[in-house]
């Protein structure tokens, strides 16, 4: 019990002991991400290429796989400190409740308007686009977290934000549209009429609820037919991931305060953002061969693109407008159930995760949504705070982990990612009361259709 006295419930971090920079894990990966590559010419893409869609600094970090650290500019570190650091809390009340030997760490990362780790990479991709003297940027959101995100940013760098929102979100989460229009978005359902891309998915696909992979092609092609706009992205592309490893940072520093060694990492994994800027600076000592830890990516067995899709390019939109990745993916056709995880109805991942998980430094699972709410009300319950259903993911599977130790009676040390607060989702919260929240695990026929969308690229 001596330890117990000693870990306090929040570790916090000094605002002098924030990070400075962020780290990038693919200079120290001895595999490296494949390159994206132009769709026409099937050639790896070119700075000047990208730059027509993306911020250029945001290409230098996108294209860069040997600098290990990166600068954090100060402005950006001024606006960080308004909700970092975040706090690694001990769970002990999930303990108790649990009755296991285990120690459970969360780094929590809610604790701001848009309510989840999203505003760490939105505003350094608004700085970038200020710095550049744009008007504004285009994107996409799901669940909604990262389209409230980037209206904060933009608000604050008083820039244009244009958010295409997945249209089964855009009816569940009505307030977390207005939370994005209140600081100034213009807020669209995506399949919509106002694209050329939109126009033909909605011909294609009557009466879609939409994915992340329409909403992108929307946002693209909004960005590229309007002079001083660019595109920006939530997740998936490796300046992304980048800029969330300050998560990562954060959760190192706070557990050396204390001497604490975990012996596995959970995240969920939607796009692979917020789970590759967890796992980063552990990966790294792995891959240094410094330190060995567990790592477990935890996916909605509703859109499985780590535990069944196929390791090959794909676009990463459903418009086919932009670059290829190398990803686990389902295939860009693939439009998932609208389950009520919206952030992680993604049909590919990651490249950095993708290449990790091919080199089997993590292992993923895929979990049904009802047993997802079952433990989010359970950690809810306990814990105070009421998570997203992207984060009950990993809250899943730590409770897993943590009644697997009580069976063997190892004291293990679980550290997982709680990404954001959960309050834009009671309508999924009422269904799993009310007991109308169901399962839905594509078939192999049904993945099968998207695997057969693949393009055929010889690399």
């Amino acid at each position: 019990m001596a330890e117990n006295k000693k870990i306090p419930y929040k570790i916090y971090l000094e605002e002098s002991e924030m990070p400075t920079q962020w780290y990038n894990v693919r200079a120290d990966m001895k595999n490296k991400p494949a390159p994206l590559l132009n769709p026409a010419t099937l050639e790896p893409m070119k700075p000047e290429e990208l730059e027509h869609v993306f911020c250029k600094e945001l290409v230098q970090q996108e294209l860069d796989d040997t600098t290990p650290y990166f600068d954090i500019p100060q402005e950006i570190r001024d606006f960080y400190k308004m909700y970092r650091p975040s706090p690694l809390v001990r769970a002990y009340c999930l303990e108790k409740a649990l009755d296991t030997p285990a120690k459970i760490y969360y780094k929590f990362e809610g604790n701001n308007t848009s309510g989840s780790h999203k505003l760490n990479s939105a505003i350094a991709q608004a700085y970038y686009a200020k710095k550049q003297g744009l008007k504004g940027v285009t994107t996409e959101t799901g669940a909604g977290q990262w389209g409230t995100a980037l209206s904060m940013a933009c608000s604050y760098f008083d820039l244009d934000c244009r958010v295409y929102m997945v249209k089964c979100s855009y009816e569940q989460k009505p307030f977390r549209r207005e939370v994005m229009r209140t600081y100034g978005a213009q807020v669209t359902p995506s399949p919509s009429e106002t694209t050329a891309v939109g126009r033909k998915i909605l011909e294609a696909h009557p009466g879609t609820t939409g994915s992340l992979g329409c909403a992108i092609s929307e946002a693209v092609e909004d960005a590229t037919t309007h002079e001083g706009y660019r595109y920006v992205l939530g997740s998936v592309l490796s300046q992304v991931l980048l800029h969330q490893t300050v998560i990562g940072l954060e959760t190192k520093a706070a557990l050396d305060k204390y001497g604490i060694k975990p012996d596995m990492i959970i995240g969920c994994a939607g796009g692979g953002s917020n789970l590759g800027g967890l796992i980063s600076p552990f990966v790294g000592e792995k891959l240094r061969g410094e330190a060995d830890y567990r790592i477990i990516a935890v996916e909605p067995a509703s859109c499985p693109s780590l535990t069944r899709g196929k390791y090959a390019y794909d676009f990463c939109d459903t418009g086919m407008v932009c670059p290829l990745a190398k990803m686990y993916t389902l295939g860009s056709g693939f439009i998932p159930s609208p389950n009520h995880a919206g952030g992680l109805r993604y049909h590919g991942m990651s490249s950095i995760v993708s290449q990790l998980y091919d080199d089997k430094l993590l292992e993923a699972v895929s979990i049904e949504q009802t047993s997802v709410f079952e433990a989010a009300e359970r950690f809810a319950r306990v814990e105070g705070i009421l998570p997203a259903p992207e984060s009950s993911h990993a809250i899943k599977v730590a409770i897993d982990e943590a009644l697997k130790c009580k069976e063997t009676g190892e004291e293990k040390t679980i550290v997982f990612g709680l990404t954001g607060t959960g309050y834009f989702d009671m309508v999924a919260y009422g269904k799993y009361n009310d007991g109308e929240m169901s399962d839905y695990i594509p078939t192999d026929e049904d993945l099968a259709v998207g695997f057969a969308g693949l393009p055929k690229v010889d690399k």
